[in-house]
């Protein structure tokens, strides 16, 4: 397939951008700074906190499908996600590109966002451990991030793409192991943490899974 990488010098992008290599895939890499990429593969330059739109519609024309591990690193790139994939979203429309695969995270499903103003209290497939005491915590620390997400995944329902969201738990640098478990419209119960690998694994996997296109997806061990 000819697939567009967004973030590709991230944890979860330097992942896809392996693994989609090993299978034979055709890639272009969506990138602020190309040369930090690990395979020497096309690259547009697009810092996506300041999003071009015509740098992105040239990287997404005629591609198979668009995969984003996009997400704030620091306090100073609070809003990226949400801009970025709004302009990623805008160009894929614009060009005819549908399917677009993204990272959010496990707790969003209950973060407050403009367009979910009074979202479920609880996840349905977060059991009482995740529900009452690691939620909560997590919820509070990355407060400005999740929100950030969650604008995101406001901007994602409302288009008319082929999308799927994939929401893992905490992310570790552990190896691919294809191991896992998922569910469609939940979080998976005692399910803590997944490898950035195992993340950009489910993320190609998704490609060739039509039960998952305008689906949550959660991932868990």
């Amino acid at each position: 397939m000819k697939l567009v990488i967004v973030a590709a010098t991230g944890g979860i992008g330097r992942q896809l951008l392996a693994q989609a290599l090993a299978a034979g895939h055709q890639v272009t890499a969506v990138v602020r700074t190309p040369s930090k990429l690990d395979a020497d593969v096309p690259a547009v330059t697009v810092d996506l906190s300041r999003p071009d739109p015509e740098a992105l519609r040239t990287a997404v024309t005629g591609a198979d499908a668009v995969l984003s591990g996009l997400g704030a690193r620091t306090k100073a790139d609070h809003g990226v996600a949400t801009r970025g994939t709004v302009a990623l979203v805008d160009a894929m429309q614009t060009v005819g590109t549908q399917r677009l695969v993204l990272v959010s995270a496990a707790p969003i499903g209950t973060v407050p966002s403009p367009a979910r103003p009074n979202p479920p209290r609880h996840d349905p497939g977060d059991g009482l451990f995740m529900r009452h005491l690691l939620n909560p915590m997590v919820k509070q620390a990355f407060k400005g991030h999740y929100a950030d997400l969650a604008a995101m995944e406001d901007a994602v329902r409302a288009c008319s793409l082929d999308w799927t969201l994939i929401r893992p738990p905490q992310l570790t640098d552990g190896p691919r192991t294809g191991d896992y478990r998922t569910a469609l419209g939940r979080n998976l119960k005692g399910g803590t943490k997944i490898s950035r690998a195992d993340v950009a694994d489910l993320m190609l996997r998704t490609l060739t899974r039509p039960e998952s296109v305008r689906q949550v997806v959660g991932i868990a061990y």
